[in-house]
């Protein structure tokens, strides 16, 4: 199996013309027969966007004055509800043929978080899954609460033809506070977490190269696509 492209975008990328880009990596993916996947790493300016499963209620930003300039894109098109988008996170959105793997998308989403998982853990990050609840969930022993999860990786994707779109958001230092206009992913009973509130400061750049040294395990050649 060749590898994919790794496009990787400077600054920030507007959510607009990152999706149009990314609409075009699958589109042209499923045109052709054995075509180049992809997978974009990128980072957004603050804004929030919902899943088809997001609830109009749990929208509270243009109720708090300091979030309601935040910008708002409700039709997403990928599966899950409400997050939040902006400076210090890294997006990965990975476009991926599941027809040269395992046409299944709940073994995709475990692999997707396994491959963030794997990641994070090379930074000294312990991170854990919850049933239904797709996502990155960390255990807050650092503030001695270890029955609080936190969530610090959102997951939302999208399959066409079982070529995949959209795909994870990792807090490495955003503004966390910026969540406040939100009920992340319908959640009430687990907050938001960052790396760099964990006490893990990362850098972008190294995070990109984590990943790509990651990737491999869950969805190359030798991967074993199944759920262990």
């Amino acid at each position: 199996m060749a590898s994919p492209n790794w496009h990787i975008f400077d600054g920030l990328t507007g959510y607009e013309a990152a999706q149009q880009i990314m609409r075009e990596h699958q589109q042209q993916l499923i045109a052709s027969d054995g075509g180049t996947e992809q997978i974009m790493l990128l980072s957004h300016p603050p804004l929030y966007t919902a899943g088809t499963s997001a609830r109009p209620e749990d929208l509270l930003a243009r109720q708090k004055a300091e979030l309601s300039e935040i910008e708002i894109f409700e039709n997403t098109g990928r599966g899950g509800q409400w997050t939040y988008h902006g400076p210090g996170q890294r997006i990965v959105w990975p476009v991926l043929d599941l027809n040269r793997r395992t046409p299944d998308i709940r073994l995709y989403v475990h692999h997707l978080e396994g491959w963030i998982m794997d990641t994070l853990a090379s930074f000294g990050i312990d991170t854990e899954r919850r049933e239904t609840l797709p996502g990155i969930w960390v255990r807050r022993h650092d503030i001695r609460q270890p029955d609080q999860l936190d969530k610090i990786a959102a997951i939302g994707v999208r399959v066409s033809k079982w070529v995949t779109m959209h795909g994870v958001a990792v807090n490495l230092d955003p503004d966390l506070s910026h969540y406040d206009g939100i009920i992340a992913c319908g959640v009430t009973d687990g907050g938001v977490t960052s790396a760099a509130e964990l006490g893990h400061l990362i850098p972008q750049a190294e995070f990109d190269m984590a990943l790509t040294a990651c990737f491999e395990a869950h969805f190359g050649d030798g991967a074993q696509m199944g759920i262990r």
